[in-house]
C-alpha cells in the first residue's frame, strides 16, 4: 500500500513541450488532408467518410479500454518457494494459491465425488521442492486442505490432508508424489474428524489431559494416530523391577518412542508401520511433561441411582485415595467371588489394586452407599490396542443390577474414548457377568480355552442399554 502522495507522478515541463508539439502537428496535417481533399470533385465525400470512421474507432477503443483495462493483472507463480525456508503462514498461502489455480485438468471436484487422504512424503530440503509437490497434485485436481511441517536432519516430512477424485486410486497418487521427488510416501484414508487444524487438536487433547490423569494415553494414541502404548510400571505386582525406566528426556528410536512416566515407570508407544519425526517426539513428550507437572487429579462427578428396593448408592471415579476403601471391601467379599473376578489365588488380590485405582492405565468407577462404605468396581483398562473390563461387586450387593449398571458405564466411557471393542476375561460359570455383557445388546464374539471365557463386545452404532434403567441425579 502506498499513499496518494508517494503515487502521484512528477510532472515534467519536457511532457508538456512534447504534447503540444504533438497537438499542431496534428493541426498541420488534418489541415493540409482537408485543403486537398477539397478540391477533388469526391472530397467532401471523402471527409464524411473519414469522419465516421475516426467516430467507430474512438466507440471500439472506448468499449474496449472499459472493459479490460481493469482486469487484474496474472499472478506469477514462483516455482522456487520452498516451505523450508518461510514460516507456516507463508507456505499454507503458497500452497494455497499453487492448488487453487485453475489448471487444464479442469475445476476442483465436488465434495460428492472426492475422498479424503492422509498423506505423509519425505522431500529433499532444497528450493522449489514443495512447489514441484503442489503442481504435481494441481495437475490431478487435488486439493491441499492442510500442511504439516517435519523438519528432519536430511530433508523434510511434509504431512498432508487432500481433498482428491474419488476415482483417482492412492497407487497412482503414490506414483505422482514419487515422480514430484517425494519418497518413503505413506498414505491412508481419511475422515471429517481430519479437518481439525493440528493447533486446535493440539490444544483439546491438552486440555483433556489437564482434566483427568487417565487420558493422557489416550490422547498420546490421538496425538500420534494408530500406535500401541504401553504403560510398565517400574515395579511388578510381586515388587520385582521391571525395567520400566526412561531418560528424563525421552528416547527416540524411529518407530519407538519411550518416555518417563509421571506416575513411575515408563511409557513405550510403537508405530512400526511409520517411524516417529523429532516433532511428534517434541508434543508427545510435552503432553507428558503438563500430566507430571500437574499431578494426580480425577473428576470428582457423581451420579444418585436409585435401587429397585429404594436403596441409594453413588456412582463416581475412582483413584489410589480409594485404596483402603477397596482392600476393606475385599476382607468382604467371599472366595468365590474373588476367584472370579481375579482369576488366581485369592490371597493375591490385594497386589492388583494399586495398579487398577492408577489412572494411568485405565478409568476405574466405585459405587458406594449412603454410609460411604465401597460396595462395587468396575474397571476400564488400556491393553495396548485392545481395551478391557471387569467388575467386582460385594456378595450382599450382587443380583440387584449394580454390575449391569457398571458395565454399561464403562462401555460408555470406552465409545467416548474411541474404542473400537472392550473383552471381558471370566469364567465360563460367571453367568453374571455374562447376562450384564449380553444385557449391552452390542454384537458380541465368544472364546472359551480350558475354562476360561473370554467376551468382546464391539462397539459400533447401537446404543448401549443399563438395565435396570434406574432413577439417577448427577451432584
Amino acid at each position: 500500500m502506498t499513499s496518494a502522495k508517494s503515487a502521484r507522478r512528477p510532472h515534467h515541463w519536457r511532457r508538456d513541450l512534447i504534447e503540444l508539439a504533438a497537438l499542431f502537428t496534428a493541426v498541420a496535417v488534418a489541415d493540409a488532408i482537408a485543403n486537398m481533399a477539397g478540391h477533388q470533385p469526391d472530397g467532401p465525400h471523402l471527409l464524411i467518410v473519414s469522419a465516421l470512421a475516426l467516430v467507430a474507432t474512438a466507440a471500439f477503443h472506448t468499449w474496449w479500454a472499459r472493459r479490460y483495462s481493469h482486469a487484474p493483472p496474472p499472478t506469477a507463480v514462483d516455482h522456487s518457494v520452498d516451505h523450508h525456508t518461510i514460516t507456516d503462514s507463508a507456505a499454507a498461502t503458497a500452497v494455497a494459491a499453487l492448488v487453487t489455480t485453475p489448471t487444464a485438468a479442469g475445476p476442483a471436484p465436488s465434495d460428492e465425488e472426492a475422498v479424503l487422504w492422509r498423506m505423509r512424503t519425505t522431500v529433499r530440503d532444497t528450493p522449489g521442492s514443495l512447489a514441484a509437490l503442489c503442481i504435481a497434485l494441481a495437475r490431478h485436481r487435488i486439493d491441499i486442505l492442510t500442511l504439516q511441517t517435519h523438519p528432519l536432519t536430511q530433508g523434510t516430512v511434509d504431512e498432508f490432508l487432500l481433498r482428491a477424485p474419488a476415482l483417482l486410486p492412492a497407487r497412482q497418487l503414490s506414483r505422482t508424489i514419487s515422480a514430484a521427488g517425494g519418497n518413503s510416501t505413506w498414505i491412508e484414508r481419511a475422515d471429517a474428524h481430519d479437518l481439525v487444524d493440528a493447533p486446535t487438536r493440539i490444544l483439546e487433547l491438552a486440555t483433556r489431559t489437564a482434566l483427568d490423569a487417565a487420558e493422557l494415553p489416550l490422547a498420546l494414541r490421538q496425538l500420534l494416530g494408530r500406535c500401541t502404548i504401553h504403560s510398565l510400571p517400574a515395579v511388578s505386582l510381586t515388587g520385582r523391577a521391571t525395567g520400566g525406566s526412561a531418560p528424563v528426556e525421552g528416547m527416540l528410536d524411529e518407530a519407538v518412542m519411550r518416555l518417563r512416566d509421571p506416575s513411575g515407570g515408563a511409557i513405550t508407544i510403537e508405530r512400526p508401520y511409520l517411524p516417529f519425526t523429532p516433532t511428534e517426539f517434541a508434543r508427545a513428550r510435552a503432553l507428558v511433561e503438563l500430566d507430571a507437572r500437574l499431578g494426580p487429579r480425577v473428576p470428582r462427578s457423581e451420579h444418585v441411582l436409585t435401587l429397585p428396593e429404594g436403596n441409594e448408592i453413588t456412582v463416581r471415579r475412582a483413584d489410589g485415595s480409594d485404596l483402603a476403601a477397596a482392600r476393606a471391601m475385599h476382607n468382604r467379599c467371599s472366595e468365590q467371588t474373588l476367584r472370579l473376578r481375579y482369576h488366581g489365588p485369592v490371597r493375591d488380590a490385594d497386589r492388583y489394586l494399586d495398579h487398577l485405582l492408577s489412572p494411568r492405565f485405565g478409568r476405574t468407577l466405585a459405587v458406594q452407599t449412603t454410609s460411604g462404605r465401597l460396595v462395587a468396581l468396575g474397571h476400564l483398562l488400556w491393553d495396548g490396542d485392545e481395551t478391557e473390563v471387569a467388575l467386582l461387586v460385594e456378595d450382599d450387593w450382587q443380583r440387584r443390577g449394580i454390575g449391569s449398571e457398571l458395565l454399561g458405564r464403562l462401555v460408555t466411557l470406552a465409545v467416548e474414548a474411541g474404542c473400537d471393542s472392550v473383552y471381558a476375561v471370566t469364567q465360563a460359570s460367571n453367568t453374571g457377568m455374562v447376562a450384564a455383557m449380553r444385557a449391552l445388546e452390542l454384537p458380541l464374539d465368544y472364546q472359551i480355552e480350558e475354562g476360561t471365557l473370554v467376551i468382546t463386545a464391539r462397539l459400533d452404532a447401537t446404543p448401549v442399554r443399563c438395565l435396570p434403567p434406574y432413577e439417577q441425579a448427577g451432584r
